[in-house]
């Protein structure tokens, strides 16, 4: 099974989350399918591949809690009805 999860980067004291497809099996920081986005909660800046993520998300891939938040806060559940966030 595939979910959206953020992975940690930058340095201390000032983390950076990329925001990637990755199989639940693996690890926070192990090897991820692809990068959909990136979020920064010290400047509160997010970029989203929105194709990508409804890609992930058609296919079955499940978001975590603080990303099915991130993709509320962008309005992108919104334009697709048919998706089903649990």
């Amino acid at each position: 099974m595939v979910k959206l999860r953020l992975k940690r980067c930058g340095r201390k004291q000032r983390a950076i989350y990329r925001i990637v497809a990755i199989d639940v099996r693996s690890r926070r920081e192990g090897r991820d399918l692809r990068k959909v986005g990136f979020y920064d909660p010290v400047k509160n800046q997010t970029y989203l591949n929105v194709p990508l993520i409804l890609y992930f998300l058609e296919k079955g891939a499940q978001p975590t809690g603080t990303v099915c938040d991130i993709l509320r806060k962008a309005e992108l559940f919104q334009e697709r009805t048919s998706i089903r966030v649990n």
